[in-house]
Protein backbone atom coordinates (compact mmCIF):
# COMPACT_ATOMS: atom_id res chain seq x y z
CA UNK A 1 0.00 0.00 0.00
CA UNK A 2 1.38 3.42 -0.44
CA UNK A 3 2.45 5.52 2.66
CA UNK A 4 3.95 8.41 3.70
CA UNK A 5 6.96 7.78 6.06
CA UNK A 6 6.70 10.44 9.18
CA UNK A 7 9.83 10.85 11.56
CA UNK A 8 9.74 12.89 14.72
CA UNK A 9 12.65 12.76 16.95
CA UNK A 10 13.50 9.00 16.86
CA UNK A 11 9.91 7.92 16.03
CA UNK A 12 9.07 6.69 12.32
CA UNK A 13 5.65 6.29 11.36
CA UNK A 14 3.21 6.24 8.25
CA UNK A 15 0.39 7.64 6.97
CA UNK A 16 -2.25 5.82 4.83
CA UNK A 17 -5.29 6.52 3.11
CA UNK A 18 -7.29 3.24 3.29
CA UNK A 19 -10.31 2.57 1.29
CA UNK A 20 -13.21 1.48 3.61
CA UNK A 21 -13.63 -1.44 2.34
CA UNK A 22 -10.15 -2.52 2.69
CA UNK A 23 -9.32 -1.24 6.31
CA UNK A 24 -12.75 -2.84 7.29
CA UNK A 25 -10.87 -6.47 6.76
CA UNK A 26 -7.41 -4.94 8.05
CA UNK A 27 -9.05 -4.20 11.74
CA UNK A 28 -9.52 -6.10 14.88
CA UNK A 29 -12.28 -4.84 16.73
CA UNK A 30 -11.49 -5.87 21.06
CA UNK A 31 -14.93 -4.80 22.47
CA UNK A 32 -18.25 -5.34 20.97
CA UNK A 33 -20.30 -2.97 19.35
CA UNK A 34 -24.04 -2.20 18.74
CA UNK A 35 -26.12 0.18 16.41
CA UNK A 36 -29.75 1.65 17.01
CA UNK A 37 -30.89 -1.05 14.43
CA UNK A 38 -29.66 -3.95 17.45
CA UNK A 39 -27.02 -5.28 15.02
CA UNK A 40 -23.72 -5.92 16.61
CA UNK A 41 -20.16 -6.26 15.54
CA UNK A 42 -18.66 -9.36 17.42
CA UNK A 43 -15.39 -8.79 19.24
CA UNK A 44 -12.33 -10.92 18.21
CA UNK A 45 -11.46 -13.64 20.74
CA UNK A 46 -8.19 -12.80 22.24
CA UNK A 47 -5.97 -14.82 24.72
CA UNK A 48 -4.19 -13.87 27.65
CA UNK A 49 -0.44 -13.90 25.79
CA UNK A 50 -2.01 -11.16 23.65
CA UNK A 51 -1.27 -8.24 26.39
CA UNK A 52 -2.63 -5.89 24.31
CA UNK A 53 -6.05 -6.57 23.33
CA UNK A 54 -6.46 -7.82 27.15
CA UNK A 55 -5.29 -4.31 27.90
CA UNK A 56 -7.25 -2.95 25.87
CA UNK A 57 -10.28 -5.09 26.86
CA UNK A 58 -9.91 -4.33 30.68
CA UNK A 59 -10.21 -0.56 30.25
CA UNK A 60 -13.05 -0.57 27.71
CA UNK A 61 -15.13 -2.77 30.58
CA UNK A 62 -14.19 -0.14 33.48
CA UNK A 63 -14.21 2.84 31.82
CA UNK A 64 -18.08 3.84 32.03
CA UNK A 65 -17.04 5.75 28.59
CA UNK A 66 -17.30 2.24 26.85
CA UNK A 67 -19.53 0.52 28.13
CA UNK A 68 -22.02 -0.53 25.45
CA UNK A 69 -25.40 1.95 25.65
CA UNK A 70 -22.83 4.88 25.95
CA UNK A 71 -20.98 3.14 23.00
CA UNK A 72 -24.37 2.09 21.26
CA UNK A 73 -25.54 5.90 21.16
CA UNK A 74 -22.25 7.47 20.18
CA UNK A 75 -21.96 4.65 17.37
CA UNK A 76 -25.42 5.24 16.22
CA UNK A 77 -24.56 9.21 16.44
CA UNK A 78 -21.28 8.65 14.09
CA UNK A 79 -23.10 6.28 11.67
CA UNK A 80 -25.96 9.22 11.10
CA UNK A 81 -23.37 11.83 10.44
CA UNK A 82 -21.76 9.19 7.61
CA UNK A 83 -25.14 9.27 6.59
CA UNK A 84 -26.51 12.61 6.54
CA UNK A 85 -22.44 14.54 5.58
CA UNK A 86 -22.27 15.87 1.95
CA UNK A 87 -19.99 18.47 1.68
CA UNK A 88 -17.93 17.78 4.06
CA UNK A 89 -15.55 14.58 5.11
CA UNK A 90 -17.00 12.17 7.23
CA UNK A 91 -13.99 11.17 8.42
CA UNK A 92 -11.49 14.32 8.38
CA UNK A 93 -9.37 12.90 11.88
CA UNK A 94 -6.97 10.15 11.38
CA UNK A 95 -7.48 6.79 12.66
CA UNK A 96 -4.18 5.51 14.96
CA UNK A 97 -3.70 1.53 14.10
CA UNK A 98 -0.99 -0.36 15.72
CA UNK A 99 0.58 -3.47 14.54
CA UNK A 100 3.40 -5.43 16.51
CA UNK A 101 5.52 -6.59 13.17
CA UNK A 102 7.62 -4.30 11.67
CA UNK A 103 6.89 -3.87 8.58
CA UNK A 104 9.07 -3.27 5.46
CA UNK A 105 8.78 0.30 3.54
CA UNK A 106 10.24 0.51 0.15
CA UNK A 107 10.50 4.30 -1.45
CA UNK A 108 9.55 5.12 -4.88
CA UNK A 109 11.92 6.58 -6.87
CA UNK A 110 13.98 9.50 -5.72
CA UNK A 111 11.45 10.05 -2.88
CA UNK A 112 12.94 8.98 0.21
CA UNK A 113 9.42 9.75 2.32
CA UNK A 114 7.07 8.15 -0.12
CA UNK A 115 6.85 4.48 -0.83
CA UNK A 116 4.86 1.30 -0.84
CA UNK A 117 4.29 -0.31 2.87
CA UNK A 118 3.54 -3.81 3.01
CA UNK A 119 0.69 -5.28 5.45
CA UNK A 120 0.64 -7.01 7.99
CA UNK A 121 0.02 -10.57 8.40
CA UNK A 122 -2.02 -9.78 11.48
CA UNK A 123 -4.93 -7.31 11.79
CA UNK A 124 -3.86 -3.83 13.36
CA UNK A 125 -4.99 -2.70 16.96
CA UNK A 126 -7.23 0.07 17.10
CA UNK A 127 -5.53 2.65 19.40
CA UNK A 128 -7.89 5.59 18.31
CA UNK A 129 -10.94 5.54 16.42
CA UNK A 130 -12.55 2.33 17.63
CA UNK A 131 -16.27 4.20 17.94
CA UNK A 132 -15.90 5.74 14.21
CA UNK A 133 -14.65 2.11 12.16
CA UNK A 134 -17.87 0.41 14.26
CA UNK A 135 -19.68 3.21 12.46
CA UNK A 136 -18.17 2.66 9.56
CA UNK A 137 -18.56 -1.37 9.76
CA UNK A 138 -22.56 -0.25 10.27
CA UNK A 139 -22.56 2.15 7.42
CA UNK A 140 -20.88 0.06 5.13
CA UNK A 141 -23.48 -2.84 5.64
CA UNK A 142 -26.63 -0.98 4.45
CA UNK A 143 -24.81 1.55 2.21
CA UNK A 144 -22.11 -0.46 0.79
CA UNK A 145 -21.89 1.37 -2.71
CA UNK A 146 -21.46 4.80 -1.25
CA UNK A 147 -18.66 3.30 1.35
CA UNK A 148 -16.62 2.22 -1.42
CA UNK A 149 -16.09 6.00 -2.13
CA UNK A 150 -14.85 6.49 1.57
CA UNK A 151 -11.24 6.45 2.58
CA UNK A 152 -10.05 6.66 5.78
CA UNK A 153 -7.17 8.79 6.86
CA UNK A 154 -4.83 6.58 9.13
CA UNK A 155 -1.69 6.86 11.01
CA UNK A 156 0.03 3.25 11.16
CA UNK A 157 2.62 2.56 14.05
CA UNK A 158 4.52 -0.55 13.83
CA UNK A 159 7.21 -2.60 15.27
CA UNK A 160 7.13 -1.27 18.99
CA UNK A 161 6.78 -2.27 22.04
CA UNK A 162 3.55 -3.64 24.36
CA UNK A 163 4.06 -1.18 26.56
CA UNK A 164 4.35 1.49 23.21
CA UNK A 165 0.79 0.51 22.39
CA UNK A 166 -0.58 0.80 25.68
CA UNK A 167 0.50 4.25 27.01
CA UNK A 168 -0.61 5.48 23.60
CA UNK A 169 -4.37 4.37 24.20
CA UNK A 170 -4.34 5.84 27.67
CA UNK A 171 -3.09 9.15 26.12
CA UNK A 172 -5.32 9.23 23.55
CA UNK A 173 -8.39 8.72 25.32
CA UNK A 174 -8.06 10.62 28.01
CA UNK A 175 -7.78 13.59 26.48
CA UNK A 176 -11.01 16.00 26.12
CA UNK A 177 -12.88 16.33 23.26
CA UNK A 178 -12.62 19.13 21.00
CA UNK A 179 -15.42 21.47 20.07
CA UNK A 180 -16.77 20.48 16.96
CA UNK A 181 -18.39 23.07 14.07
CA UNK A 182 -21.96 22.11 15.45
CA UNK A 183 -21.02 23.77 18.82
CA UNK A 184 -19.71 26.88 17.24
CA UNK A 185 -23.02 27.31 15.51
CA UNK A 186 -25.26 26.86 18.25
CA UNK A 187 -23.05 30.13 19.92
CA UNK A 188 -23.42 32.20 16.84
CA UNK A 189 -26.24 33.73 17.99
CA UNK A 190 -24.93 34.26 21.30
CA UNK A 191 -21.48 36.01 20.52
CA UNK A 192 -21.76 39.63 20.20
CA UNK A 193 -19.14 39.84 17.93
CA UNK A 194 -19.99 37.49 15.23
CA UNK A 195 -20.32 38.13 11.93
CA UNK A 196 -23.89 39.08 11.28
CA UNK A 197 -24.59 37.32 8.06
CA UNK A 198 -23.58 34.18 10.22
CA UNK A 199 -25.45 34.98 12.81
CA UNK A 200 -28.47 35.30 11.10
CA UNK A 201 -27.99 31.77 9.40
CA UNK A 202 -27.64 30.20 12.51
CA UNK A 203 -30.95 32.02 13.93
CA UNK A 204 -32.97 30.64 10.77
CA UNK A 205 -31.19 27.03 11.06
CA UNK A 206 -32.42 26.95 15.28
CA UNK A 207 -36.25 27.89 13.34
CA UNK A 208 -36.54 25.13 10.93
CA UNK A 209 -34.86 22.76 13.61
CA UNK A 210 -37.81 23.80 16.34
CA UNK A 211 -40.37 25.34 14.70
CA UNK A 212 -43.94 23.06 14.87
CA UNK A 213 -44.67 24.19 11.28
CA UNK A 214 -40.99 23.27 10.03
CA UNK A 215 -40.53 20.44 7.52
CA UNK A 216 -37.12 20.32 8.72
CA UNK A 217 -38.07 19.70 12.53
CA UNK A 218 -36.28 17.81 14.55
CA UNK A 219 -34.76 16.08 11.27
CA UNK A 220 -31.81 18.56 11.43
CA UNK A 221 -28.55 16.94 13.35
CA UNK A 222 -27.50 18.93 15.83
CA UNK A 223 -25.82 18.99 19.55
CA UNK A 224 -28.43 18.54 22.07
CA UNK A 225 -31.06 16.68 19.91
CA UNK A 226 -33.11 14.96 21.67
CA UNK A 227 -35.70 13.41 18.71
CA UNK A 228 -35.12 10.21 18.20
CA UNK A 229 -36.51 11.00 15.06
CA UNK A 230 -34.26 10.40 11.78
CA UNK A 231 -31.66 13.07 10.44
CA UNK A 232 -31.85 14.12 7.19
CA UNK A 233 -28.29 17.05 7.06
CA UNK A 234 -26.25 17.81 9.77
CA UNK A 235 -26.74 21.11 11.35
CA UNK A 236 -23.11 22.34 9.68
CA UNK A 237 -24.38 21.58 6.03
CA UNK A 238 -27.58 23.69 6.50
CA UNK A 239 -25.87 26.48 7.95
CA UNK A 240 -23.43 26.91 4.88
CA UNK A 241 -26.39 26.95 2.94
CA UNK A 242 -28.08 29.46 4.54
CA UNK A 243 -24.74 31.21 5.23
CA UNK A 244 -24.55 31.07 1.19
CA UNK A 245 -27.87 32.48 0.11
CA UNK A 246 -27.23 35.27 2.57
CA UNK A 247 -24.11 36.45 1.26
CA UNK A 248 -25.89 36.17 -2.01
CA UNK A 249 -28.80 38.57 -1.20
CA UNK A 250 -26.22 41.04 0.38
CA UNK A 251 -24.48 40.99 -2.71
CA UNK A 252 -27.68 41.86 -4.66
CA UNK A 253 -29.19 44.22 -2.32
CA UNK A 254 -25.71 46.33 -1.59
CA UNK A 255 -27.22 49.38 -3.43
CA UNK A 256 -30.30 48.77 -2.34
CA UNK A 257 -32.19 50.58 1.35
CA UNK A 258 -32.86 46.91 2.33
CA UNK A 259 -30.92 45.99 5.24
CA UNK A 260 -30.44 42.31 5.92
CA UNK A 261 -29.14 41.60 9.36
CA UNK A 262 -29.62 39.33 12.34
CA UNK A 263 -32.92 40.84 13.08
CA UNK A 264 -36.24 39.35 14.25
CA UNK A 265 -37.77 40.45 10.82
CA UNK A 266 -35.04 39.28 8.66
CA UNK A 267 -35.12 35.52 10.76
CA UNK A 268 -38.90 35.43 10.11
CA UNK A 269 -38.69 36.54 6.26
CA UNK A 270 -36.23 33.75 5.62
CA UNK A 271 -37.91 31.35 7.85
CA UNK A 272 -40.91 31.41 6.00
CA UNK A 273 -40.13 31.15 2.99
CA UNK A 274 -37.89 28.39 3.62
CA UNK A 275 -40.63 27.10 5.32
CA UNK A 276 -43.24 27.35 2.91
CA UNK A 277 -40.94 26.02 0.02
CA UNK A 278 -40.20 23.13 1.73
CA UNK A 279 -43.95 22.19 2.20
CA UNK A 280 -44.37 22.96 -1.40
CA UNK A 281 -41.86 20.69 -2.17
CA UNK A 282 -43.33 18.04 0.17
CA UNK A 283 -46.66 18.32 -1.56
CA UNK A 284 -44.86 17.96 -4.72
CA UNK A 285 -43.09 14.62 -3.91
CA UNK A 286 -45.53 12.80 -2.49
CA UNK A 287 -45.29 9.53 -1.24
CA UNK A 288 -41.12 10.14 -2.15
CA UNK A 289 -40.89 12.74 0.67
CA UNK A 290 -39.55 10.95 3.37
CA UNK A 291 -39.60 7.61 2.09
CA UNK A 292 -36.36 5.74 2.32
CA UNK A 293 -36.43 4.22 -1.27
CA UNK A 294 -35.43 7.59 -2.40
CA UNK A 295 -32.95 10.00 -2.08
CA UNK A 296 -35.40 13.52 -1.31
CA UNK A 297 -35.18 13.74 2.11
CA UNK A 298 -31.21 13.46 2.07
CA UNK A 299 -28.39 16.33 2.91
CA UNK A 300 -27.77 16.68 -1.23
CA UNK A 301 -31.10 17.36 -2.11
CA UNK A 302 -32.11 19.21 0.58
CA UNK A 303 -29.27 21.85 0.12
CA UNK A 304 -30.16 21.66 -3.96
CA UNK A 305 -33.90 22.23 -3.00
CA UNK A 306 -32.68 25.04 -0.89
CA UNK A 307 -30.62 26.86 -3.39
CA UNK A 308 -34.04 26.67 -5.70
CA UNK A 309 -35.82 27.99 -2.64
CA UNK A 310 -33.30 31.05 -2.81
CA UNK A 311 -34.76 31.62 -6.87
CA UNK A 312 -37.80 32.15 -6.25
CA UNK A 313 -38.30 33.87 -2.74
CA UNK A 314 -38.08 36.72 -4.31
CA UNK A 315 -41.32 35.76 -6.42
CA UNK A 316 -45.23 35.90 -3.97
CA UNK A 317 -44.03 37.49 -1.24
CA UNK A 318 -47.02 37.89 0.26
CA UNK A 319 -47.50 34.46 2.50
CA UNK A 320 -51.31 34.17 1.34
CA UNK A 321 -51.60 30.62 -1.02
CA UNK A 322 -47.61 30.92 -1.73
CA UNK A 323 -47.62 27.38 -0.79
CA UNK A 324 -50.12 26.09 -3.07
CA UNK A 325 -48.74 29.01 -5.96
CA UNK A 326 -45.05 27.10 -5.48
CA UNK A 327 -46.45 23.93 -5.45
CA UNK A 328 -48.33 24.22 -8.73
CA UNK A 329 -45.06 25.18 -9.79
CA UNK A 330 -42.62 22.68 -8.65
CA UNK A 331 -45.05 20.33 -10.11
CA UNK A 332 -42.84 19.11 -13.20
CA UNK A 333 -40.52 17.97 -10.52
CA UNK A 334 -43.50 14.40 -9.99
CA UNK A 335 -41.60 13.79 -13.56
CA UNK A 336 -38.03 13.50 -11.72
CA UNK A 337 -38.67 11.35 -9.23
CA UNK A 338 -37.58 7.64 -10.57
CA UNK A 339 -34.28 9.80 -10.93
CA UNK A 340 -34.09 9.95 -7.01
CA UNK A 341 -34.78 6.24 -6.47
CA UNK A 342 -31.94 5.41 -4.11
CA UNK A 343 -30.42 2.36 -6.43
CA UNK A 344 -28.80 3.91 -8.71
CA UNK A 345 -28.76 7.77 -7.41
CA UNK A 346 -25.05 8.05 -7.54
CA UNK A 347 -24.61 6.80 -11.21
CA UNK A 348 -27.78 9.32 -12.21
CA UNK A 349 -26.04 12.11 -10.66
CA UNK A 350 -22.66 11.45 -11.21
CA UNK A 351 -20.06 14.22 -9.91
CA UNK A 352 -16.57 14.16 -8.52
CA UNK A 353 -17.26 14.68 -5.12
CA UNK A 354 -20.53 15.83 -2.80
CA UNK A 355 -20.09 18.98 -3.51
CA UNK A 356 -20.46 18.85 -7.22
CA UNK A 357 -22.99 16.82 -6.43
CA UNK A 358 -25.15 19.19 -4.64
CA UNK A 359 -24.23 21.33 -8.07
CA UNK A 360 -25.76 18.51 -10.36
CA UNK A 361 -28.60 18.30 -8.36
CA UNK A 362 -29.48 21.59 -8.14
CA UNK A 363 -29.46 22.36 -11.75
CA UNK A 364 -31.83 19.12 -12.30
CA UNK A 365 -34.57 20.78 -9.67
CA UNK A 366 -33.92 24.21 -11.25
CA UNK A 367 -33.87 23.21 -15.53
CA UNK A 368 -37.60 21.94 -14.79
CA UNK A 369 -39.12 25.07 -13.38
CA UNK A 370 -37.58 27.77 -14.17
Amino acid sequence: MLATQIRQKDAVFYFVSYPAEDILRKIKFISRFYDDNKEKIEAEETTKQDEIAEFIRKIERSDKSFQREISRKKVAAIKNFYESAATQPPIPATVLLFTPHSLQFTPLGNMANVGNLEEPKDKFYIIDGQHRLAALEFFYRSNSEEAKTIHVPCIIFDGKSEDFATEMFVIINSTPTRINKSHLIDLYEKISWTLPEKKLASLIGEKLYSENDSPLQYRINRLGGRSSKDKWILQAELFNELHRMIINDMKKNKDKDKKIAATKACTEYYYEVIRDFLKAAKNTWGNAWNNEKYMICNSLTIKAMIRVAAEFKEAYKEQEDRVKIWTDYLAPWQTLIPDFRKEGFYERFVAKGQVERVSVIYKKLWEVVK
